[in-house]
């Protein structure tokens, strides 16, 4: 195990007894060279739970384990500093995470230079070296980030979380700002850095048919829990969660055909708040299928097949 959550919480207080649950009780684990894929709405807490996890936000209560080390509950400069070396994050924005006063080279470079003590032909030798590994030219050094598409911003993020040679990669929404035939590209090329890299990584999206390619297991978040956990095929082809069901349904299909003639499969009602929720099935105000149960009584993870965990009273 690389890294791992144990029962981790991200509270923010809003107002006066007012406390959102944004990351409540998620307890997951990510295997050496492994990529976990998670998914689910927008607002389930999926961006708020991979910042907690590499200590972007500080943690409320729980614990992150990194390779038998337990991570600091509060970062200071020097901790982010050392865990550089280890862990790095695409951002969902390929633009506002660049700053548009440096230069495309300044800006993958920043990384080694803060950490090592490099000569200038040296740094400029690795810059050029990434940019060619993720698809760009040595021409594009001088260059500022608006001067650039959104699939070339993202793929010099990546280059820039990857020229610090990391062990951990968490991508978060590397794809959603993007065009589909560079979706396709840039997800290609993380599978491909994954290969070559031997890299573990926590890739969240919305998109379950790019998660499932690219991802080992995959996760289901709903409004701050973990409610599946399994095999990507086995969470895609045979959700047990009804939630994870209905977002499986309403996943669109590349074929017209297909799309023209099946059911409408919206998930019905709205997400409820997630200020001071109550001890009940987060999804139950939703569920075709709630009982009595499920509002009076939050299901917890239990293994249901090999591997495959679900929350839920009714499987």
């Amino acid at each position: 195990m690389i890294i791992e959550a144990k029962q981790l919480r991200k509270y923010f207080t809003i107002a006066k007894g007012q406390i959102v649950h944004a990351v409540d009780d998620v307890s997951v684990g990510i295997q050496e060279h492994e990529v976990l894929g998670l998914v689910g709405e927008s607002g389930s807490g999926k961006t708020t739970f991979g910042k907690t996890l590499i200590g972007l936000h500080d943690k409320t209560a729980g614990e992150v384990i990194y390779k038998g080390r337990v991570l600091p509950a509060h970062y200071k400069a020097e901790d982010f500093k050392n865990q550089a070396r280890e862990i790095q994050i695409i951002f969902q924005d390929p633009y506002s995470s660049l700053n548009p006063r440096m230069t495309i080279g300044e800006i993958i470079a920043e990384g080694i230079v803060i950490r090592d003590q490099c000569s200038l032909a040296s740094v400029r030798d690795r810059v050029v070296y990434w940019l060619e590994r993720v698809g760009l030219h040595s021409d594009h050094l001088s260059r500022y980030p608006h001067e650039f598409s959104g699939g070339q911003r993202q793929r010099v993020g990546i280059a820039r979380a990857l020229i610090v040679e990391p062990k951990l990669l968490v991508c978060d929404e590397p794809i959603s700002a993007l065009d589909v035939s560079v979706q396709a590209q840039v997800v290609k090329l993380l599978d491909e850095l994954k290969s070559s890299m031997g890299l573990s990584m926590l890739f969240i999206a919305h998109d379950l048919s790019m998660v499932r390619y690219i991802s080992d297991r995959m996760a289901v978040m709903y409004l701050g829990s973990l409610i599946e956990l399994g095999s990507a095929d086995a969470v895609y082809f045979a959700p047990k969660h009804p939630y994870t069901q209905l977002l499986v349904k309403s996943n669109p299909e590349p074929d017209p055909e297909y799309e023209r003639q099946r059911s409408d499969a919206l998930i019905q009602g709205e997400i409820l708040s997630p200020i001071n929720l109550k001890p009940s099935c987060r999804f139950a105000g939703r569920c075709p299928l709630v009982q009595a149960r499920c509002l009076e009584e939050r299901p917890l993870l239990r293994e249901v097949a090999p591997g495959h965990l679900v929350a839920c009273h009714l499987v």
